[in-house]
C-alpha cells in the first residue's frame, strides 16, 4: 500500500524516534524511505542592534551541513535494516512548503513526521510545520510524538 515514505528530519531526538518508527513501518511495507532536511536561511536584519555581526554564507553552509549529517544518519539506520534510502537538503524559509512539494516531486505515498506537541501560546504564535503540512498536502500524515 505505500512503497514510498516521505520522513521530514530536522536531527532532533523527536526526529531520531521517528526514524526508527519510520523505518520499521518500511520494512512492513517494503517501502523506500525519502527523507527531507529543510534549511532555513539566516533571518537577515539591516536594523540589528549590537556589535556581533553574523556571516550569513557561514550560517547557511553549517546548517546545510547538520542537515546532511541528519540525513546522513537515517541513511545507516535505513541501510542496516536493508531499506532502500534517498536523502534531500533543501533550502527554504517556508519548510512546510518544501515537505509537501518533495512528498509529490517523489512520488511519496505517506509523510511520517514527529510533532513536538507544542501547546498553549506556543502553538498559537509559533505555528507547527506538522499542522501546516496537514492543511496543505492531500498524502495520508502518520504524525509521532
Amino acid at each position: 500500500m505505500f512503497k514510498t515514505i516521505l520522513l521530514p528530519t530536522d536531527g532532533s531526538e523527536l526526529s531520531e524516534k521517528a526514524t526508527a518508527t519510520a523505518i520499521q513501518f518500511a520494512q512492513l511495507n517494503q517501502a523506500k524511505i525519502v527523507a527531507i532536511s529543510v534549511v532555513q536561511p539566516f533571518p537577515f536584519s539591516p536594523m540589528a542592534d549590537g556589535g556581533i555581526v553574523i556571516d550569513a554564507g557561514l550560517y547557511e553552509r553549517q546548517m546545510q551541513e547538520a542537515a546532511q549529517r541528519s540525513l546522513d544518519k537515517v541513511g545507516r539506520a535505513a541501510q542496516a535494516a536493508n531499506v532502500p534510502f534517498e536523502g534531500v537538503v533543501a533550502l527554504s524559509i517556508s519548510p512546510y512548503e518544501e515537505i509537501v512539494a518533495a512528498a509529490s516531486k517523489h512520488n511519496c505515498d505517506i509523510i511520517l513526521m514527529a510533532s513536538h506537541g507544542r501547546t498553549g501560546l506556543n502553538k498559537l504564535f509559533l505555528g507547527s510545520e506538522t499542522q501546516k503540512v496537514l492543511a496543505h498536502t492531500t498524502l495520508p500524515v502518520m504524525v509521532l510524538r
